[in-house]
């Protein structure tokens, strides 16, 4: 059988999982603004010629995903709320239950990043790609051959 968790250990992996709660809340907060600014500079971009291809392609899968993500965070809301085995202030008051409690917050916290599937780190290595291509050219004579 597995040993027992000490209760400072699973009061530390709560504290962990809380953190990790709120900051997919705060991502998830204001997404349909977020996407909103980042499509208007995509589009601003094709305005002016330039190929967004990919960057489009990056947003699109990433707004994708959190749109299926965005319920398994939401589902996770039960667990933080009732906090079972665990006081308001993260405190152990049933081990049994604050080891399911853990076990179970840690699984949705994977689900909800195995839905994300990468998707933000692809968004941000696309935008980078894109600055780097269109950087201003510095002069034609100094262009690498």
């Amino acid at each position: 059988p597995k040993p027992e968790l000490p209760n400072e250990r699973l009061e530390k992996i709560w504290a962990r999982e809380l953190k990790a709660y709120e900051r997919l809340g705060k991502g998830f907060n204001d997404i349909d603004g977020a996407i909103a600014k980042f499509q208007a500079r995509i589009d601003k971009a094709a305005g002016n010629g330039k190929d967004v291809t990919a960057l489009q392609s990056a947003l699109d899968a990433f707004a994708a995903a959190l749109k299926s993500a965005k319920p398994k965070y939401e589902s996770m809301n039960g667990l933080v709320n009732s906090h079972q085995g665990f006081d308001a202030n993260g405190k152990v008051t049933d081990a049994e239950k604050a080891k399911s409690t853990v076990k179970e917050m840690g699984e949705k916290l994977k689900e909800v990043k195995e839905s994300m599937g990468g998707t933000g780190k692809a968004l941000r290595e696309a935008m980078k790609a894109f600055r780097e291509a269109n950087k201003p050219a510095k002069t034609p004579t100094e262009r690498d051959s």
